[in-house]
């Protein structure tokens, strides 16, 4: 090995929030019924252990199928696996964002899966058009507003928080973060590069003050009187709510009359190196089905990505909304034109 990947090696080693792999075991009798098996499937997530383990435990108790799976930083994951190459343990690769997803494919690091159950359950625009990836739950990005301050008939559209109105009463998350750059990008697809442009160049002389690091501090500020609207995505506002079920705070669906609101995914894919192929298919497809659509629904506050399964009690009371379905492939695809953009409008 050459001294650049030793160096490299090195970082990412530092970078992974665990040095272990943690497996779900089963241990389910046959007498019983149940299925065991010797059979095991290594995942690497970026999603955090709480919001995956529940979901591996449902998976073995249902299949008798170990999984053990290697929690990290999405970018830190990603050079772990270009590294180990056909060495990795890895038989799937989970992350947040389809622009994440989407680099994961460009470098190489899946095979595509495109199966019947996978088609069935999860719709065309929230997949990879090779298969590559898929997506497994559902987030919005859409508007959040005080109700003490701002009436819901002056909201309609992301580019209505461009006009003279919202003047020093915008808050945004940093353009740095993925879910900004994602919006962004949707934004070039669906009104062009110049239209967007001008856009942001109405929401940053909108700001009341520098973008935020996260999501929850854009809607603290507006909490605190600092702004009046802000964009977030949905379950973060449902974790603020989870905790203070009587915030003045409300969302609000961005463009119902035109293209739809922008939705994201956390999803999932095969690892071009699986050692264990139809484990790791077969857990993707077990991801898709209603029963773990559910808890995924239940854990963190999203959307099902099977649209056959209906939303947590807590997500519904939120409303209906109409999708932007433009291919989420797309918002990697048109990231890098998105953060120049960025740059050049002077959204930091």
């Amino acid at each position: 090995m050459d001294i650049k990947k030793i160096i490299l090696s090195t970082i990412v080693s530092s970078i992974l929030t665990v040095s272990s792999i943690t497996a779900v075991q089963a241990t389910y009798n046959s007498s019983e019924g149940q299925v065991v098996s010797d059979e095991t499937v290594t995942v690497y997530s970026s999603r955090k252990e709480h919001l995956i383990k529940p979901l591996f435990e449902a998976f073995t108790k249902d299949t008798g199928i170990k999984v053990e799976y290697l929690t990290g930083k999405g970018g830190a994951l990603i050079e772990r696996l270009k590294l180990e190459g056909d060495n990795t343990q890895a038989d799937m690769f989970m992350t947040v964002d389809a622009g994440n997803l989407w680099y994961a494919g460009s470098q190489d690091l899946f095979q595509s899966v495109q199966t019947e159950t996978i088609k069935s359950n999860i719709p065309a625009h929230l997949r990879d058009p090779k298969g590559l990836w898929t997506g497994l739950s559902v987030r919005a990005r859409t508007i959040v507003y005080s109700t003490d301050r701002v009436k819901e008939q002056d909201l309609s559209t992301y580019a209505n928080l461009a006009t003279d109105q919202w003047k020093d009463r915008l808050c945004l998350r940093t353009s740095k973060k993925v879910y900004s750059k994602s919006l962004v990008a949707s934004m070039i697809y669906n009104q062009g590069e110049d239209k967007t442009g001008d856009i942001i160049s109405g929401w940053v002389n909108n700001l009341s003050a520098t973008p935020n690091a996260k999501d929850s501090h854009v809607m603290n500020s507006i909490l605190a009187g600092q702004c009046d609207v802000g964009i977030v995505n949905t379950y973060y506002f449902g974790r603020l709510i989870a905790k203070n079920p009587h915030s003045p705070l409300k969302l609000f669906w961005a463009n119902q009359d035109t293209t739809g609101v922008h939705v994201n995914v956390s999803g999932a894919g095969v690892t071009k190196h699986a050692s264990n192929k139809e484990g790791a298919v077969q857990l993707l497809e077990w991801l898709s089905s209603a029963k773990a659509q559910v808890i995924y629904g239940s854990l963190n506050k999203e959307y099902p990505a099977n649209q056959k399964v209906a939303s947590d009690d807590v997500v519904s009371a939120w409303g209906s909304f109409k999708q932007d379905e433009m291919n989420l492939s797309q918002a990697g695809l048109l990231q890098a034109r998105a953060v120049r953009l960025m740059q050049i409008k002077g959204y930091r």
